[in-house]
């Protein structure tokens, strides 16, 4: 048996691992697409280091499209086996590569335009859609769908557990149970650990033991502020934006996970009757269909949500919140001269009616930017992060003069003592430790805190590296 990682291999996107059975079985843990700018996404995204008729099974943690947004093009490619998830996994995915094909058939049409007089002197190829919306429906029929903490059997010889990550809805890590050769062998894969206390979503649940372990390390190189009133946290930043200073409040949030938190507090702020009676905006036709997704899966929702519910029956609603779905609208937004909240997409502001929106306002000193997630390198909220004084928008350099606040405090990835206390029982069964889904600086730091922590072999595999599982 052996594990080849082909994908978030020294960084934080296109996860994808292949397991390979001395049978010829072979699965893969997530088929992630690989985000951000450059030549090597592109071509990484077309570019398979495995045979995808050969694989028999897709194994899926969450739905985040750095793990999923490549199945489309899988089966496109040959691939007929199921792909197994949660229930909530399976719905958000659904809206999710629907989304990224739209997304990636304006991204094709935008650089096809820009370089037609390269493509048609030959100096550049003309680019196709990894897939179309077309692609989507016949992958969404592989798909089979179980519950947390119940074994599903795969082949005879191979089954495997879902227990709840913690970290988005329907997110789950994956333990995949093998018996061959005469021995029974467990492998585990954390997918992305969620945090503890946080709201909407229960805390992540242990995983069993294990024998060889495929660990993320997103902020293995770093602590998350200490948690403090979120509620008020916000509540401040809108009053100085929106009361005080008569702008508007602009928060790249991504559809599905960050905007439903924000807006549940937001729900709990104006029952308290402390939000400003502002406009709020949820501009994303993706946030709005999850946002319906996030209301039929109660089973994933923590105790505090629970009973949230028997006093607030819609707490991702209130009297002055309001959905834009319709393009048309969003524009409107733009022109709109009041104070407001205006929650959009994409959540690294990379894509998405998020860069319309700083596109007209980020030279704006009256706009408060408020980054609330993780941004990769090289994306436009990674630079505004950074403080960066002049950012290109579309094709258009803009000089930074809009607030920019950062609230990491809504990161639904666990820092390194949240992943050290997700794996603290795992020391003693785990043989060997593989470090995935993290820049390398954050991956070393954290390999020696496994290290110090009790756990004997920790490895930093590299992209289409093989390890042989004895």
């Amino acid at each position: 048996m052996k594990i080849r990682f082909c994908g978030a291999a020294q960084f934080v996107t296109g996860s994808c691992h292949l397991i390979e059975l001395d049978d010829g079985t072979k699965i893969l843990l997530d088929c992630g697409l690989f985000q951000g700018k450059g030549r090597n996404i592109w071509d990484w995204n077309n570019e398979w280091l495995f045979d995808p008729s050969e694989i028999d099974a897709v194994i899926l943690s969450h739905a985040h499209l750095d793990h999923t947004g490549r199945l489309p093009q899988l089966v496109k490619d040959g691939f007929k086996g199921h792909i197994y998830a949660t229930h909530a996994t399976r719905s958000l995915t659904h809206i999710l590569l629907l989304d990224s094909a739209h997304i990636q058939e304006d991204d094709v049409r935008h650089f096809n335009k820009l370089h037609a007089d390269a493509i048609r002197s030959g100096k550049r190829n003309k680019r196709v859609p990894l897939y179309t919306a077309a692609d989507v429906g016949p992958t969404m029929q592989q798909f089979i769908t179980t519950g947390y903490d119940q074994w599903c059997n795969i082949k005879p010889h191979i089954r495997f557990l879902f227990r709840d990550a913690g970290h988005l809805l329907g997110s789950a890590s994956v333990v995949v149970e093998i018996q061959e050769n005469g021995k029974t062998l467990r492998i585990g894969y954390t997918g992305d650990i969620g945090r503890y206390n946080r709201p909407i979503l229960r805390d992540p649940q242990p995983m069993p033991k294990v024998d060889y372990l495929i660990a993320e390390s997103t902020y293995g190189n770093r602590r998350h502020p200490v948690q403090t009133d979120q509620k008020h946290q916000l509540l401040e930043i809108i009053r100085q934006t929106c009361v005080q200073d008569k702008g508007k409040l602009l928060i790249p949030a991504f559809s599905i996970g960050r905007t439903q938190e924000i807006v549940y507090l937001l729900d709990q702020l104006y029952n308290e009757d402390r939000l400003p009676r502002i406009p709020v905006y949820v501009d994303s036709p993706l946030a709005i269909n999850a946002t319906a997704i996030y209301g039929n899966h109660p089973e994933c929702y923590d105790r505090e949500l629970s009973e949230y519910l028997l006093t607030d029956d819609d707490p991702f609603g209130f009297n002055t919140l309001r959905y834009i779905r319709r393009a048309e609208e969003s524009k409107k937004l733009n022109r709109y001269k009041g104070p407001c909240v205006i929650i959009s997409a994409a959540g690294m502001a990379q894509a998405g009616r998020i860069r319309h929106h700083l596109y007209h306002h980020i030279e704006d000193p009256t706009t408060t930017v408020l980054i609330v997630g993780y941004c990769a390198p090289g994306t436009l909220g990674r630079q505004l992060m950074e403080g960066q004084q002049v950012v290109q928008i579309f094709d258009t350099y803009k000089t930074v003069r809009a607030r920019v606040k950062v609230m990491e405090a809504f990161s639904a990835h666990g820092d390194y003592l949240d992943m050290l206390h997700f794996l603290e029982h795992l020391r003693q069964s785990t043989k060997t430790l593989f470090l995935v889904h993290g820049e390398p600086e954050a991956m070393h730091a954290y390999r020696q805190k496994l290290l110090s922590f009790g756990f004997e072999d920790v490895k930093i595999p590299l992209k289409g590296q093989y390890y042989n599982i004895p």
